[in-house]
């Protein structure tokens, strides 16, 4: 499995949100609701209309930790998703559903439509399904939540952990001391 990073320009996630949006609205609202909720693609994938639709919140199981999960959404999330759920015949079931049949798009699927939207935008670091949690943490922690506070909405064992997996670096870490000068 390949080592993937987080989104670290604003102006890349509006790229890949404008280049997903003309590609399809499911594959913009993947973007969108992934880098938004911070959820595993996993999660993601099982979401359903009903867990979406004319709702505030999300409340789901985590797939990977059989946690619950209760966050709300943000106006972003909730606007994406009403003008997809406009502009769609998928009205049950799904939320990602497959073009080819009745059941949600696979991971692979998933990557690849992140993956590729990212290529096509220049970005050539390692992009995956993933980035979309990482990018979640990274901005939350560039726009100065607690790490410990983004460590429990990830369910990261520890601070250290949550600072490597949403890339910030020693000289990231480095230039505070740098700059602070009190």
């Amino acid at each position: 499995m390949e080592y993937v990073e987080p989104i670290r320009s604003k102006q890349q996630i509006a790229a890949i949100k404008s280049c997903l949006k003309k590609q399809s609205l499911r594959n913009w609202l993947l973007f969108v609701l992934g880098i938004n909720s911070g959820l595993r693609i996993s999660d993601l994938l099982l979401l359903t209309i009903d867990d979406v639709k004319e709702k505030d919140r999300i409340i789901i199981r985590e797939k990977k930790t059989g946690k619950v999960k209760d966050f709300p959404l943000s106006d972003s999330c909730k606007k994406s998703i009403n003008e997809y759920l406009t502009n769609t015949d998928n009205r049950s079931g799904w939320l990602f559903k497959s073009n080819k049949g009745t059941q949600a798009i696979s991971r692979i699927q998933a990557y690849r439509i992140i993956h590729q939207a990212a290529r096509r935008i220049g970005i050539k670091e390692a992009v995956g399904t993933h980035t979309l949690r990482k990018t979640f943490g990274y901005w939350a922690y560039k726009s100065g939540v607690d790490i410990t506070i983004i460590q429990k909405l990830l369910n990261h064992s520890a601070p250290s952990v949550t600072l490597a997996y949403i890339g910030i670096t020693k000289d990231e870490l480095d230039s505070i001391y740098i700059n602070l000068n009190l």
